[in-house]
């Protein structure tokens, strides 16, 4: 026999509870927790932890309050949890992402979407809205942007005339011959070099590039 994915829903709103409880009770596969109280004591909550595979709420403190149990590989995140008829707020949906909350359903959600969102959870997978998506999309890649510009600053702490000089060293460039590309004195470029060296702490000129290679893979 199949076995069902047991949902308990959690919210202050009695309508909301009864009503979830309806559109799920009659779901395929799923089953609604035998409790639909307004706040979950901590000790039923403790007895449910090994029965309840999704817990449905439309808070995110509610969730909290309540003393759920935690994700089995990250004790900092919640188990799986789906918040409904949530604003579409970037704000509220980064931090219930930042606690591990694995669904986002909207107000507007239909509830074949929520069924749908409970349903992903219990597979382990997240579901939000796809305008949503593009606020996590864009935020991992600020988040790498901003990495690599503070990377940048502290690459080797070289100047920006000495970063200007590795391609120009790579191509076997003689100090001389970089000068003259550069409208500057030999000496000059030999005393870059020179701290070039130091900085990357390599003894040959032609190891600089690839030390700086080597640093820009890592990031």
């Amino acid at each position: 026999m199949e076995k069902k994915t047991t949902v308990s829903i959690l919210s202050k709103n009695r309508l909301l509870r009864e009503s979830l409880a309806r559109i799920l009770t009659n779901k395929h596969g799923l089953e609604v927790a035998d409790y639909s109280c307004s706040s979950l004591p901590i000790a039923n909550a403790s007895r449910q932890r090994d029965t309840v595979d999704v817990w449905v709420s439309d808070s995110l403190q509610c969730l909290t309050d309540n003393g759920l149990p935690r994700h089995a590989d990250h004790p900092d995140r919640l188990a799986r949890c789906v918040l409904v008829a949530m604003p579409d707020d970037p704000a509220q949906f980064m931090n219930a992402v930042r606690l591990g909350v694995l669904g986002y359903v909207l107000q507007e959600a239909s509830a074949s979407d929520v069924v749908s969102a409970i349903r992903s959870a219990a597979q382990d997978e997240a579901v939000c809205p796809g305008r949503l998506t593009r606020v996590l999309f864009d935020f991992v890649a600020a988040q790498k942007n901003r990495s690599n510009a503070n990377r940048e600053r502290k690459q080797f702490r070289l100047t920006r005339r000495e970063r200007q000089l590795v391609p120009l060293v790579e191509r076997g460039l003689t100090n001389k011959e970089i000068a003259a590309a550069l409208s500057v004195s030999e000496q000059t470029i030999k005393s870059h070099i020179h701290r070039m060296l130091r900085k990357v702490g390599v003894e040959d000129r032609l190891s600089i590039s690839a030390a700086c290679e080597d640093e820009q893979a890592s990031v």
